[in-house]
């Protein structure tokens, strides 16, 4: 233990003050933040004047965050700790559907709708059929798994953005399957969007010469019996943002194909098979 701080042992100083009795988790995660936080200070030689800025930078997240906007989990989104997170919580064996990130716009109790139904209730953007399968590792269909899905409109925005302006429940919608494991619904080509760029993390990514867009995607939360839940999207294939996604939530395997129709009901299809990790 050292007694008095000292610049050479400020980690172990500051680490020693801990008491005896602290839960054993807590203290494996502090000790290791402040190792981390007083290595990476020593070396970029943080000054004064750059640390006064960072505690004003997010003293201006936390204070822009509210009830419909969280700052601080669009700052661990653009800075990867989200999809880092997901990453190591979400481990799965071979052959099944890798997660992403959530996203700040899932709501719960989405009307259960019958197969085929269409999602689409502003009737604007290019239609789409989404289509497949949700399978087990071996191959087998899954029933009764629950497919909540959701999208932003043609205009890159969710409903819960706007509220007076779209319907409720606009591109939103869950789908139970039947024994045969497939799904099938009607909803729009999704577009890319910019996350909220009008506060400190925005001013950030301008400051790093990065762009807030996401690429065009479909959110999927595929629950099953006996199955692990799966959070995941299908990225629409060839959008200009796949490889440059302000969140980094997009993985190869959840690039999806949408191919283009002629005369049929839907100007689009994009056909996706989820398979499911056992819990």
């Amino acid at each position: 233990m050292t007694r008095y701080f000292t610049e050479a042992a400020s980690a172990e100083t500051v680490n020693s003050r801990m008491g005896p009795d602290v839960d054993p988790r807590l203290a494996e995660v502090m000790t290791s933040l402040v190792k981390h936080l007083h290595a990476f200070t020593e070396d970029v030689r943080l000054t004064t004047a750059e640390w006064n800025l960072a505690i004003d930078f997010l003293t201006r997240t936390g204070q822009i965050c509210s009830v419909e906007r969280q700052e601080f989990i669009l700052l661990s989104d653009v800075l990867g700790l989200s999809m880092l997170v997901d990453a190591i919580d979400h481990r799965r064996p071979t052959g099944a559907t890798e997660s992403t990130v959530f996203g700040p716009f899932h709501v719960d109790g989405a009307p259960v709708l019958p197969m085929g139904a269409d999602i689409c209730l502003d009737g604007k953007g290019e239609s789409c059929q989404f289509e497949g399968r949700v399978l087990d590792l071996q191959g087998r269909p899954l029933e009764g798994a629950c497919l909540d899905v959701w999208s932003d409109n043609a205009d890159g925005f969710y409903d819960v953005q706007q509220p007076d302006l779209q319907p409720t429940w606009n591109n939103r919608g869950r789908f139970i399957t039947g024994d045969d494991g497939r799904y099938r619904f009607r909803g729009i080509k999704p577009t890319s969007y910019p996350i909220p760029d009008d506060g400190p993390v925005g001013q950030m990514l301008s400051r790093l010469g990065r762009h807030p867009y996401r690429p065009a995607h479909m959110h999927f939360l595929v629950t099953a019996p006996g199955h692990r839940e799966l959070v995941t999207h299908t990225f629409v294939g060839g959008d200009v943002y796949l490889e440059s996604d302000a969140v980094f939530g997009v993985k190869e395997s959840l690039i999806a194909p949408f191919e283009r129709r002629e005369d049929a009901d839907a100007q689009w299809r994009s056909t996706y098979d989820f398979v499911l990790a056992p819990a």
